[in-house]
């Protein structure tokens, strides 16, 4: 039985379900954390938990199959990660020893390169895989541990998924720039910048997914954020009268907050001072809003609901024809450019899309269905939905036939209490990501911020928040169960 198709079915929630992968593949990318704590002790790192965990979301937790040819490429390194190439291995190289002064090597074998470095140096080694994104996939470590070489039909799938994602965009072939996640699209975008304008700092706007700020901050000549997206065309014009930008970064809609930057008011102002818009439209997708009109660079996840099926990691840099700094833009990324997305990812991608225009629609409607429903509870203090949440600045993008998505964040009343209760209780497939055909909910915050909760409270972004994403069961019978939990902690 297709273990994606089973979770439609038979969502993983139960506490015994702990470290459960998300599909039940090698190639999962999400992991069951069905209860609050069990997040609280991801975060912590705690045996009970650890032990459980064989997979987890890739540039996160290290796939065992990309472990051992660490091993095999550099045995007796504890401390290394493979590269799928020379020159990012060198980069990541580069990065250990400038930003905390570790000693670091690269060791090659048969097309694998392997960064090792100290036990000093190894969180600044995470940190370069987390947070740029260009990682060994699953498939590509299965792949050069059996000894297979990239197959003649591999250029023809990445020009066929080049060819569906140009069309989806409304450009050419060769403005789409593959990568192997969606944050190393972001990492090809932010290169591109800031070798456009060296020295200068990138700014966000809006409160964003963490490691995009991450990035900017570690990787690029540093970020700064305006997160108030209420007071962002005051803000960055008071920015920008003192201080020169490579770029600024934004997410239609914001992930986890869903709401969007005014783009009306913002392209303007940044076409004015020639400062590009590196616009991230993952949540919402290209299904859903155009942005041709505003955006110089779009980098996108192939993860999510392109693929849809959460067993594959894919990105695209989306070099946008209509930008007046296109022709700019597309030369810098095409010199930086490397073809990392292993094929046979590729292969899963470029199949996955050929369905995903009907798929993203009954998402779509599955979304608004919870959504409204969620609104109306007396257990909810508050729902998250680019519908409702800054609606005239996503409505300016959003196509004639574009929904709102299947992402949505609600606040239960009395959250303290009442937010591990719901979620413990919750009969949803539990775990990171989005974007999958079955649904999966998990407590944003704590999983992405748990080390800086004070500030990202100052930001307005609860600790207490649960993040849904909608999949494509029922929405009457997935609302049901809901239903019966919220019913309950409502009465308590």
């Amino acid at each position: 039985m297709d273990p994606v198709a089973t979770l439609l079915r038979g969502p993983v929630y139960r506490a015994e379900e702990l470290g459960q992968p998300l599909p039940n593949t090698v190639h999962a990318v999400s992991f069951a954390l069905p209860c609050w704590q069990d997040v609280v002790e991801y975060e912590e790192k705690t045996e009970r938990v650890s032990r459980k965990i064989t997979s987890g979301y890739p540039r996160f937790v290290v796939h065992g199959l990309v472990a051992e040819v660490a091993r095999r490429v550099a045995p007796g390194e504890k401390y290394a990660l493979p590269f799928p190439s020379l020159k990012t291995a060198n980069a990541c190289a580069d990065f250990i020893r400038r930003r905390c002064s570790e000693a670091s090597r690269v060791i090659s074998k048969d097309g694998m390169h392997v960064v090792a470095t100290s036990s000093a140096g190894e969180r600044t080694l995470r940190d370069f895989w987390q947070h740029t994104g260009v990682i060994v996939s699953s498939r590509q470590a299965e792949a050069w541990l059996a000894g297979r070489k990239p197959d003649a039909e591999t250029q023809g799938i990445l020009d066929s998924l080049r060819r569906q994602l140009a069309e989806l965009y409304g450009c050419a072939p060769d403005d789409v720039y593959l990568a192997p996640t969606g944050m190393a699209a972001h990492f090809a975008a932010l290169k591109a910048v800031t070798k456009r304008c060296p020295e200068l700092i990138t700014v966000q706007l809006g409160f964003p997914y963490v490691d995009t700020f991450k990035l900017q901050e570690k990787l690029g000549a540093g970020g700064k954020l305006l997160h108030d997206l209420g007071r962002l065309k005051q803000d960055l014009l008071a920015l920008l009268e003192r201080h020169e930008l490579a770029a600024c970064f934004c997410e239609i809609p914001g992930n986890p907050l869903l709401g969007s930057a005014d783009l009306r008011e913002i392209t303007p102002i940044l076409r004015r001072y020639d400062v590009p818009l590196i616009a991230d439209d993952v949540v919402a997708t290209p299904f859903n809003i155009d942005l041709s009109n505003h955006a110089d660079l779009i980098p996108t996840s192939l993860t999510k609901f392109m693929a849809g099926t959460g067993d594959v990691m894919g990105g695209a840099l989306i070099c946008n024809p209509r930008s007046p700094l296109h022709a700019e833009l597309k030369a810098i990324v095409a010199r930086q450019h490397e073809e990392l997305l292993w094929g046979e990812d590729a292969r899963v991608l470029d199949h996955q899309l050929r369905t995903f225009p009907e798929r993203m629609e009954q998402h779509n409607a599955n979304g608004l269905y919870i959504a409204e429903r969620l609104r109306a509870h007396p257990a909810v203090e508050r729902v998250w939905y680019p519908k409702w949440e800054f609606s005239e600045a996503y409505e300016a993008v959003r196509r004639p036939e574009g929904g709102w998505g299947a992402l949505i964040t609600f606040l239960p009343r009395n959250a303290e209490s009442m937010g591990p209760w719901i979620y413990d209780r919750l009969p949803i497939s539990k775990g990171p990501s989005l974007g999958t055909i079955f649904s999966l909910a998990c407590p944003f915050t704590l999983l992405a911020h748990y080390n800086e909760l004070p500030w990202v409270e100052g930001c307005g972004v609860s600790r207490f928040l649960i993040r849904l994403s909608i999949g494509l069961e029922d929405p009457a019978e997935l609302w049901q169960r809901m239903e019966d939990v919220l019913d309950k902690a409502a009465k308590r």
